[in-house]
């Protein structure tokens, strides 16, 4: 009896597993959906059926724990889209339950002076975790991996000038200094 009672108790639950591993893949799907049409190829208008109006991010720089529109998903691929071209590639995903993983190659070609300052080498590795919930992404935490871009230099550059400033008001000064101590052992 006992027997019978777990056999039909685990063949209940195999619909349940199934169903989790359907939706995962189904996921995951949405999230590549996402990557190919918004950032790989220019078709911002996908945004409005892979997210929830409005969804929360926990972002690399400020952006942490915050509610935005899903427009904003919108402007921030326009923003990049408006000065350069862009594609990648997926390396791999990984779903559990209601979050997907995405490893992936963000490939950016600027085409001003100023992005390409900014904008550093051509690929960023970046990896999404999203949060599905009925179908579409709900929350947001990015993960770039900036260290290796122009962005870094562009720190390093304002750290070194932060820290010449000083090294530089002390060779003035003490250039004044030496001056007028010259001109006052001339006199003697």
């Amino acid at each position: 009896m006992k027997l019978a009672t777990s056999l039909l108790f685990l063949l209940s639950l195999m619909p349940l597993a199934a169903f989790a591993g359907e939706t995962e893949e189904q996921n995951k799907a949405l999230a590549r959906r996402f990557y190919e049409q918004v950032w790989f190829s220019n078709n911002p208008a996908a945004v409005d059926e892979i997210f929830a109006p409005t969804y929360v991010v926990h972002d690399t720089g400020d952006r942490k724990n915050v509610t935005e529109p899903a427009d904003r998903q919108k402007e921030i691929a326009a923003y990049f889209w408006d000065r350069g071209t862009m594609t990648g590639a997926i390396n791999y995903q990984i779903a559990e339950g209601d979050l997907v993983a995405t490893r992936w190659q963000w490939e950016y070609k600027p085409n001003s002076f100023w992005m390409k300052l900014l904008g550093g080498r051509d690929q960023v590795p970046i990896i999404n975790v999203f949060r599905f919930k009925d179908g579409r992404i709900v929350e947001v935490w990015n993960h770039r991996h900036d260290i290796d871009t122009a962005a870094s230099g562009i720190t390093f550059l304002k750290g070194l000038a932060l820290g010449l400033l000083p090294a530089l008001a002390l060779l003035i000064l003490s250039a004044v200094l030496y001056f007028k101590l010259r001109k006052l052992r001339q006199r003697v």
